[in-house]
C-alpha cells in the first residue's frame, strides 16, 4: 500500500470541521431567526424561534454532541 503524500494528510494544526466543537446559538436579523454553530454550520432563517431552536438541537444530535440528548427547558437562562 502506498503512503499518502504530505499534502494529502490531515494537518494537526488545522483540525477539520468534523473535529471542531459544537456549540450552537441563535441570531436574529429583522423578523428572522437562525441557528449557527461553532463548527461553521448555519441553519436556515426561520420566522419562529422555536423552529430555529429545533434546527440547532437536530444539528447537535446529528453530530454526536454529548449535551444534545434533551433540549433545555423554555425560559432557562442561557437557553437557545
Amino acid at each position: 500500500m502506498r503512503e499518502l503524500a504530505p499534502e494529502h494528510q490531515p494537518d494537526p494544526a488545522h483540525p477539520s470541521a468534523a473535529a471542531a466543537p459544537h456549540g450552537t446559538s441563535l441570531t436574529e436579523r429583522g423578523s428572522f431567526c437562525s441557528a449557527s454553530c461553532a463548527c461553521g454550520w448555519r441553519g436556515p432563517a426561520r420566522r419562529a424561534r422555536d423552529r430555529a431552536r429545533e434546527d440547532s438541537h437536530a444539528h447537535l444530535r446529528d453530530h454526536g454532541a454529548a449535551d444534545a440528548a434533551a433540549p433545555p427547558p423554555d425560559g432557562a437562562a442561557g437557553a437557545l
